[in-house]
């Protein structure tokens, strides 16, 4: 019964190729899928296992710290009126290419199982360069139930410029996602206020993980950054007025490293008991740095979904929480915190799965666990590892004549989940790509 059920799957897995290859999403006819459940894959993380302890749960605490109003009435006197993202979209100058009109080696880039329904690759002048790279994507399905911002379906994606004297930035491109068909986009750069307001610099940091909830966005810090995370306010969104490379205030206005927008931080999240630790051999030790971020619609109340990314072979293990947002209506899109300012996680794991870089939870019922999938980049090539883990094991699709699993993107894209419409968005290299979340489920049980 095994082995016609393993004969099955392949003869499903080739028409699905068949059927997607004229869209130019599929990336080896040869390619065939079978459960791991099927499958035994030597280096399975195995079980989620729960941190109950008070010394475990006290290193996740964080501690909110508002940019004072003041400083911000400041610099929106300065800058002029903000706008908001609708304004934003309207000005859109690029366009993202779909699938058919992306090269072979970008389109490699997809996951191979399952496979990618819709796929796109960015404008030649943004995915030409290797100064800039994209890491994390969130949409207007994290922000509002229905979907929709300013009457827009809306995709983010946060991308970090790496720079070895340190001073690297950080943009997010704001995509116009109404028509599949032609999705168009321009930047923002991301800045945090100094000088009480009178000025702005460049947040120096990789922005892996991204949430947008309601008009809040929080992105990860790393590098120069000693704070956890970022909040911007989405209608807090100020036009540069001078061109050129240089960031903040200049003779004349206003500059964003070139781009037309900017976003001030509104408020940060520190660790409470000090500076977080990003991939280091601290084990359980110390405060871990989130990597990763999503949005969890299915916990009560809507959560924020944290992983960090600690070494490979280091013999340590990855840390997975979350943390509530408040149901306050006035701290829209903010985190839970007591009468100190604290947040505290609400649920917290460790797993043996290294390398972590996106994560996504997820319960498929009103009174299920959730599951939580583990995006992990290549260790060579182009594909990466999904692994859908629990309390009671973990799952991975396979792949290739040898079933390797193997089977997703790079795995260091993030991953968002778009509840109105069930799919899954995630990157890949250059690719932005989604697919159905029920496709996930079924190839990884």
């Amino acid at each position: 019964m095994k082995q016609r059920g393993r004969h099955r799957r392949r003869r499903r897995g080739r028409a699905l190729r068949a059927t997607l290859a004229g869209a130019g999403l599929a990336l080896t006819a040869a390619a065939t899928m079978i459960s791991t459940s099927q499958a035994t894959v030597a280096d399975a993380p195995g079980a989620l296992r729960p941190l109950t302890s008070a010394a475990e749960l006290d290193r996740l605490r964080l501690t909110e710290q508002p940019v004072p109003q003041r400083s911000l009435d400041r610099l929106a006197k300065a800058m002029g009126r903000p706008v908001g993202v609708g304004t934003v979209l309207s000005g859109a100058d690029r366009s993202l290419r779909g699938a058919d009109e992306c090269g072979a080696e970008e389109r490699k880039a997809l996951p191979v199982e399952p496979a990618a329904t819709r796929a796109y690759c960015w404008d030649p002048a943004d995915s030409a360069t290797d100064l800039w790279r994209p890491e994390s994507v969130t949409t207007s399905g994290d922000a509002e139930s229905d979907g929709r911002w300013a009457g827009h379906q809306v995709i983010l994606s946060g991308w970090t410029r790496e720079a070895d004297d340190g001073r690297g930035l950080a943009r997010v491109a704001f995509v116009d996602a109404d028509d599949p068909r032609h999705l168009t986009y321009t930047w923002a750069l991301l800045a945090v206020p100094v000088d009480g307001g009178r000025d702005f610099r460049g947040l120096v940091s990789h922005v892996s993980g991204m949430v947008w909830y309601r008009d809040k966005l929080l992105v990860t810090t790393s590098g120069g950054e000693s704070d956890a995370l970022y909040v911007y306010d989405l209608r807090r969104i100020h036009r540069a007025t001078v061109g050129g490379e240089a960031v903040g205030r200049v003779p004349g206005g206003w500059s964003a490293h070139g781009y037309r927008w900017v976003l001030p931080a509104v408020a940060s999240y520190r660790p409470a008991d000090g500076n977080c630790v990003r991939e280091t051999g601290t084990g359980l030790s110390a405060a871990p740095c989130p990597d990763g971020l999503s949005l969890d619609r299915s916990s009560t109340p809507d959560s924020l979904v944290a992983s960090q990314a600690v070494p490979t072979e280091g013999g340590h293990h990855t840390r997975l929480w979350r943390y509530s947002f408040s149901r306050d209506p006035g701290r829209s899109g903010l985190l839970d915190t007591d009468s100190g300012a604290t947040v505290t996680s609400t649920e917290a794991y460790r797993t043996r799965a290294e390398d972590v870089r996106g994560v996504l939870s997820h319960r498929p019922g009103p009174f299920a666990s959730p599951d939580w999938y583990l995006g992990r980049p290549a260790d060579e090539g182009t594909h990466g590892t999904l692994w859908r883990q629990d309390e009671r094991g973990a799952n991975a699709a396979a792949c290739g004549s040898e079933d390797t699993h193997r089977c997703w993107g790079d795995g260091t894209g993030s991953l968002s989940y778009w509840q109105e419409t069930g799919d899954v968005w995630s990157l890949s290299g250059r690719m932005l790509f989604a697919l159905p979340l029920s496709a996930v489920e079924r190839e990884l049980r």
